[in-house]
């Protein structure tokens, strides 16, 4: 059952443009690579979901948005379950979602996955991906610039409050992100600049 938010999740906010014709184009010159996965992690905003949708097609690897996976698996919004059964309940359903998906990628072609803010401020999911050796970058840019495009996208997010909330929670998590094997500033760059940067970050192309 597809919600409201799986509906919308692909419409590229307003800080990322793309080239003429909408969506990122596609490439398939990048080398094949032992690297059977990348995570995207960090706050709301940071356009996890975005990059990794430019990234995977450059790449020509499957893309995958642990969010999606979770209300599929529960058949409900992330807002509903939140409502209708707290933020613990939704934590527990995350971390079974991402051990499914990472326990399917052996199997799958190589795959790029956006993770849900707060999944990586989760200790249990950050061991578990810690475990498997793949590849973590941590997409970042100011807090205020990261609320302004959470309000641009007008998307129904249940931890996003007011200016100074969103921020105490930003740098509760941003240890936890600081821990990825790489950080890439986001800030005033364009879709295809960011996937450029994670595409170099990984080694597949020359700087």
């Amino acid at each position: 059952m597809r919600t409201g938010r799986i509906a919308r999740f692909r419409r590229l906010p307003s800080f990322m443009s793309t080239r003429p014709g909408g969506q990122p184009e596609a490439t398939t010159s990048a080398p094949v690579s032992a690297v059977r996965a990348v995570f995207l992690v960090g706050f709301m905003g940071a356009g996890k979901s975005t990059v990794g949708l430019a990234l995977s097609r450059k790449l020509g690897w499957a893309f995958e948005d642990l969010d999606d996976r979770i209300q599929a698996r529960e058949r409900r919004s992330i807002e509903q379950i939140f409502e209708q059964s707290g933020e613990a309940a939704f934590r527990q359903a995350e971390h079974a979602a991402l051990r499914a998906l990472i326990g399917g990628l052996g199997a799958s072609s190589p795959t790029v996955v956006a993770v849900g803010g707060g999944a990586f401020a989760q200790a249990n999911n950050a061991a578990l991906l810690d475990e498997t050796g793949f590849s973590v970058i941590f997409l970042d840019a100011p807090v205020e610039e990261l609320f302004r495009r959470c309000q641009e996208q007008k998307l129904d997010r249940p931890l996003r409050r007011k200016l100074g909330e969103f921020r105490r929670l930003y740098e509760s998590r941003r240890p936890y992100y600081t821990k990825a094997a790489v950080r890439i500033d986001t800030s005033g760059k364009d879709v295809e600049k960011v996937a450029e940067e994670a595409i170099q970050s990984l080694g597949f192309l020359r700087k």
